[in-house]
């Protein structure tokens, strides 16, 4: 699953739109939103219900996903009981169908001893919820939130979500800069994930963010060459007096070479056999174990992720095929199906036979960025790298 373009947090459902599930889904569309986060717990407890203790999730979820939008759930957690904030993370993501996890980890797990509680909950998260995409929500600069246990979170994640948010100032886009600068140390943070970043549009103590800061914000997230970047909190920025900072997001125009397009089943479950295809010419690169080929199907800077670590850089991803392609299946054919996507998103399930009667598989999503891969994310871990 790949998520590209603009994202906007909800904290609360019945703030936007009234709570209205169509409206909200409606809004988020016309806005050309590819992703919307609803808080769907808080600690060990479930969260998004109204006060006759209806959960208003579920129908803003289906809207949303009704016009092609994908549907993340957020959780602050504490780190007390991190076996219970799991549970009700596991429960609450798979009941909703929701297409991926974010964790909103801040001050109470820069507490001492938090550490272990940061790889109790990551454990038992990752083992209830095996092929989900999660993310970390939290700081924006770990040189200054160095307490907080990043490695612990991070080497279960799959993506960073840093929460950029420039108050008391207006200099997002040399805030956003900074930021993903220090998460590509990993001597800071320990692993290296791909960054979705969040910006600001409310205000706090006298200081508000304007509707330029949102959209030189976006601007150099496109600059910085990022997949896709989200905005706290459509509560806000809809509120009366403030749906400026909305309409600035909404104007923004994402790139259209990577924005993803809604999936669709391909009417056949073969590859077309057309030149420019690019899983046509990564099943034929694959079957012919031509790495130089592979690789030039990637960015330089590509990322290549399952649910154990990420690959950055081309010289990485090579390494992973050359292991992959002479080591861990070195003799026989791949075939592709059940394909889904087109433009600059597809999910597909691929198989591998070998004449002695090995057979392996997963399911795999290509992000496609001027028509080369941008990010691969594969549900096979059999290679060590």
């Amino acid at each position: 699953m790949v998520v590209e373009g603009k994202g906007f947090f909800i904290w609360r459902i019945l703030n936007c739109e009234g709570g209205d599930a169509e409206a909200i889904a409606s809004k988020a569309a016309d806005a050309n939103l590819t992703h919307v986060l609803i808080k769907i717990a808080d600690t060990r407890y479930p969260f998004g219900y109204d006060r006759n203790n209806n959960d208003l999730v579920p129908s803003v979820t289906q809207a949303l996903k009704n016009r092609g939008i994908q549907v993340w759930g957020w959780h602050y957690v504490k780190g007390n009981d991190p076996s219970g904030e799991a549970r009700v993370a596991v429960a609450r993501t798979t009941e909703l169908q929701l297409d991926a996890y974010v964790i909103d980890a801040e001050h109470e797990y820069k507490w001492r001893g938090k550490d272990a509680a940061a790889r109790q909950f990551m454990a038992d998260l990752r083992q209830g919820l095996p092929n989900h995409p999660i993310a970390l929500s939290s700081y924006r600069f770990p040189t200054y939130h160095r307490e907080l246990p990043w490695s612990a979170f991070l080497e279960k994640c799959d993506f960073n979500m840093p929460q950029v948010y420039w108050e008391q100032a207006h200099n997002a886009g040399a805030q956003l800069e900074r930021s993903v600068g220090e998460f590509d140390d990993t001597r800071l943070v320990g692993y290296q994930r791909p960054v979705i970043p969040t910006g600001s549009a409310y205000g706090a103590g006298g200081w508000v963010a304007t509707a330029k800061d949102q959209e030189v914000f976006y601007q150099k997230a496109v600059e910085l060459g990022l997949i896709a970047a989200n905005t706290y909190s459509w509560d806000w920025a809809t509120s009366s007096g403030h749906h400026d900072l909305w309409d600035a997001v909404a104007r923004f125009n994402w790139p259209i070479s990577t924005m993803v397009e809604p999936n669709v089943v391909t009417p056949t479950p073969t590859i077309p056999n057309v030149p420019n295809d690019p899983l046509h010419n990564y099943i034929e690169a694959l079957n012919n174990r031509d790495i130089d080929s592979i690789a030039s199907l990637y960015h330089e800077n590509a990322g290549h992720v399952n649910a154990q670590r990420l690959l950055l850089g081309i010289q990485s991803i090579k390494k992973w095929y050359h292991n992959l392609l002479h080591e861990v299946l070195p003799a026989g054919t791949f075939a592709i199906d059940q394909v889904r996507g087109t433009g600059s998103s597809w999910t597909f399930n691929w198989t591998f036979h070998s004449p002695s009667g090995q057979l392996a598989g997963g399911k795999d999503t290509l992000g496609m960025r001027q028509g080369r891969i941008q990010y691969h994310y594969s549900s096979f871990g059999g290679v060590q790298t």
